[in-house]
């Protein structure tokens, strides 16, 4: 993979030890092969220098650490950095600019990782595809998913989240895109980034590190991204999709059950019949965005839409579950308001045939506008439910707003009071959906009903 000198050139660091070859990359001493260079990142509870002599006793070969140089006592050769987490961004870019692939970057406020998951489902009819598991989407995650490519790999699709300015700049920079997709511009981050125009200007940063001649591919249904013109890009190309009149590629006729959606895609003056496996409006708009990377990618509609069936989605993302005469959807992965109402919509498509309930968490990192938010989901949450348990001390502000247009409305700061306040009231043919940031566990009151 490399040696130490190149890692030293690569990177701009001091080499102390001698040149050795290094087989793999890692960051975590647990899961280390022989023969791996160890980089020591730091985080927020761990410094991954204090496991340097740790990762040379379990086989690695060399190491690379951001602390002077000399201060490691160690028989494997170090490359000394300023910063060990650019350092391993740097090493990754590298590593991708040895393999040809055609290489998708995802990012948004929310609906990455499925969007990521489609755009696989897609790229998979023709092409050996790799793409980001989970959500390593951070600066340890991505270059962990780029050093997974090989020989034989024709295409990638890598997700990238951030919490501030510079951090897209940043992977995007490793990652290389061939082409980039934003699903849309929300609230995620409100706290640090202030405006929805910060957090516009930082996922745009995902053209920082494309080529002049890369494409962006938006959702048109946004507000942000939806008034976005090729000036605003430097003159790159620029695809929309959604379903608002004027997208490149648009769908229309869509019908919405359990089992999944069917819709009419157009596209260049064409209709395909098209459907997804899986229940939301959000996934159609998926749908369409993965539509576009592929016919970007060299694919056919005629290999594109079959595709969408092969769809698989990944954690505890909008997961339909059967227990016993009970429907539970689990969407306990994340929360912000766009993915909240797309939550609530998905239990108003399916619980057609009982009761519909939504027992929601509260929504984190909002910030100063975080009353503002969770109340201003009751202007639509009745639409979808007829009860509502609410768990969590932001979510008070929801609980009042409900409460004013009669609805009723379970509140709790105590998961355990909540869980047997629910446990009371379900009863045989409803369908309930677990909403919440990924801090409230909302799985732990979901799995108390078998």
């Amino acid at each position: 993979m490399f040696t130490t000198k190149q890692i030293a050139k690569i990177t701009g660091g001091e080499l102390v030890g001698g040149d050795t070859h290094v087989r793999s990359v890692s960051t975590d001493t647990r899961t280390l092969e022989k023969g791996a260079l160890f980089i020591a990142v730091k985080g927020e509870r761990f410094d991954g220098n204090d496991y340097i002599l740790q990762a040379a006793r379990n086989g690695a070969a060399a190491a690379v650490s951001d602390l002077a140089a000399g201060t490691v006592k160690t028989a494997i050769p170090v490359v000394y950095v300023g910063n060990s987490r650019t350092a391993q961004l740097k090493l990754a870019r590298s590593y991708r600019d040895r393999f040809g692939v055609k290489l998708c970057g995802v990012t948004g406020s929310v609906g990455k990782t499925s969007t990521k998951d489609m755009i696989y489902s897609v790229l998979s009819a023709r092409y050996n595809t790799l793409k980001t598991e989970g959500n390593f989407n951070n600066d340890i995650g991505l270059p962990r998913t780029l050093f997974r490519l090989e020989e034989g790999i024709e295409a990638a699709v890598i997700e990238m989240g951030m919490s501030g300015r510079g951090e897209i700049s940043e992977l995007s920079g490793a990652a290389h895109p061939s082409c980039a997709v934003i699903t849309n511009i929300g609230y995620c981050h409100i706290e640090s980034l202030k405006t929805r125009e910060n957090i516009l200007a930082a996922k745009l940063e995902i053209l920082d590190g494309m080529d002049e001649g890369a494409p962006l591919i938006v959702c048109g249904d946004d507000e942000y991204l939806g008034k976005l013109t090729r000036d605003d890009i430097g003159g790159r190309r620029l695809l929309r999709y959604g379903f608002t009149e004027g997208c490149d590629v648009t769908a229309e006729g869509i019908t919405i059950d359990e089992t999944g959606g069917r819709f009419t895609l157009r596209y260049g003056g064409k209709a395909y019949p098209a459907e997804v496996p899986v229940v939301g409006g959000h996934h159609i708009l998926n749908a369409l965005a993965a539509f576009c990377v592929g016919i970007e990618f060299g694919l056919s509609p005629g290999e594109i839409v079959p595709a969408f069936m092969s769809y698989e989605g990944s954690g505890m993302r909008q997961r339909i579950e059967r227990r016993g005469d009970i429907r539970v959807i689990l969407d306990c992965y994340n929360a912000s308001p766009t993915s909240m109402k797309s939550a609530l919509s998905v239990l108003g498509e399916v619980g057609t045939d009982g009761r519909r309930i939504a027992v929601l968490g509260d929504m984190l990192e909002l910030g100063e506008q975080s009353k503002a938010l969770h109340a201003g989901i009751a202007e639509y949450a009745g639409d979808f439910a007829e009860l509502f348990f609410l768990y969590g001390r932001e979510m008070t502000a929801l609980r009042d707003e409900l409460q004013k247009r009669g609805i009723t409305v379970f509140h709790s700061i105590n998961k355990e009071e909540l869980s047997e306040l629910l446990l009371r009231e379900i009863k045989s043919g409803d369908t309930i959906l677990f909403k919440g940031s990924r801090g409230m566990k909302m799985e732990e009151i979901a799995e108390k009903i078998q």
